[in-house]
């Protein structure tokens, strides 16, 4: 794989990693991404995309393939856990298209991965790049792999996610911290829960302390409903897109919850485990020729469903920090799309951790309608803090 100092490397071929790549690469760089897998696998969680992060896509050209997959729920609903009353419900599908210029979609990761390595060349994506060290200078920034080959780039992204390298190699060693809490992912055909109203819906049921929930949405053009629900546990430390679960424990924990959100458990057949980590809003995400985005600047948990948009969001707004600069330029530059990003990104991290956001109603607005095409450069984002208080 060629480099030069006139390469701009990102480490990571995640969401946010190969939507840098794509709108990096159209912005005129030079990109090349670095994936310590050995090949993509069909691994990860369903995943929500709000309209926010769905514009971000069209402005890409990627969103006519990720719909070509992915469910559009009707609304967004907020219901209590035991009485199973509405407390909030939001119109999605074509009103939030009409109000924010995109849809919501719900798809799988691999899938809207796929739609992004097919816009991005093959041939610069090197898999089985595991960095064991980064090394920034003046001039650039030297990777090691542990394959023992090497790499020199004039800039490097970090797009590695929770347990980032890059990010280390910046500000030195930091362990993510565990929450307490585990998630259940699970995904059953349509037709086994039939009975069941809202399908086609994002639903939310409040749990009875702010570490539990269970959220339902369609997947598959609304062949199947995802199930994610979170509950606090000790026990439970594993980290993993794979590791199974017990149906029969996932039931004892909702035992309290309405029948409806009941029944939605009762059809599964199998399911996943995961223990959830995060890590507090940093000051910096940027020095140098090297800057981070995604879970690497802001790993969040999942109570705003705002993972994956903000690290679209990141991709899209470091592009348009780069385009058309001269690599001598780039630490300038960079530090730019930090003062544009840090701002709104650190609340929806600490909104994320409070886990209130929509539970009774209020606005979306300044989540939704952010447009990350025409936000103004090297600006803080407005409205940010008043609306996550």
């Amino acid at each position: 794989m060629q480099t030069s100092e006139s390469t701009i490397g990102i480490v990571g071929a995640g969401i946010g990693g190969l939507v840098a790549a794509i709108a990096l690469r159209r912005a005129g760089h030079d990109v090349v991404v670095f994936e310590q897998a050995k090949q993509f696998a069909r691994v990860g969680a369903d995943i929500n995309l709000t309209p926010n992060a769905v514009r971000a896509l069209d402005g890409l050209g990627v969103g006519d393939a990720a719909r070509v997959t992915a469910a559009r729920p009707s609304h967004r609903i907020s219901r209590t856990y035991d009485s199973g009353e509405e407390t909030s419900r939001l119109e999605m599908a074509d009103s939030a298209e009409q109000r924010y210029g995109a849809p919501q979609l719900t798809i799988h990761r691999a899938d809207l991965l796929a739609a992004l390595a097919d816009m991005f060349p093959a041939e610069r994506v090197a898999l089985g790049k595991r960095a064991e060290t980064i090394a920034a200078d003046d001039n650039g920034v030297t990777l090691s792999f542990s394959d023992g080959t090497s790499a020199r780039v004039g800039a490097l992204i970090g797009a590695d996610g929770i347990h980032s390298g890059v990010r280390t190699a910046m500000f030195g060693a930091e362990s993510p911290r565990f929450t307490g809490i585990v998630a259940y992912r699970a995904v059953v055909p349509a037709e086994r829960v039939a009975g069941v109203p809202n399908l086609g819906a994002f639903t939310k049921w409040w749990g009875p302390n702010p570490q539990s929930q269970i959220v339902t949405f369609p997947l598959n053009r609304g062949k199947d409903i995802f199930i994610f629900a979170t509950t606090p546990q000790d026990t439970w430390h594993l980290e993993s897109w794979t590791a199974p679960g017990s149906v029969d424990e996932l039931r004892e924990q909702y035992v309290a919850y309405h029948p409806e959100a009941r029944a939605l458990l009762d059809a599964c057949d199998t399911v996943l485990k995961t223990a959830l980590y995060e890590r507090d809003p940093m000051p910096a995400w940027a020095q140098g020729r090297m800057a981070l985005l995604g879970d690497a600047a802001h790993p969040m948990l999942p109570f705003m469903a705002q993972g994956a948009g903000m690290a679209i969001e990141d991709a899209v707004v470091l592009s348009r920090h780069l385009d058309g600069v001269a690599m001598a330029d780039i630490p300038a530059a960079l530090q730019a799309y930090q003062t544009a990003r840090i701002e709104r990104a650190s609340q929806v991290q600490l909104g994320s951790r409070g886990n209130n956001w929509l539970r009774e109603g209020g606005n979306a607005d300044w989540v939704y309608a952010y447009d990350a095409w025409a936000v103004p450069l090297g600006v803080p984002a407005q409205g940010a803090v008043a609306a996550a208080a």
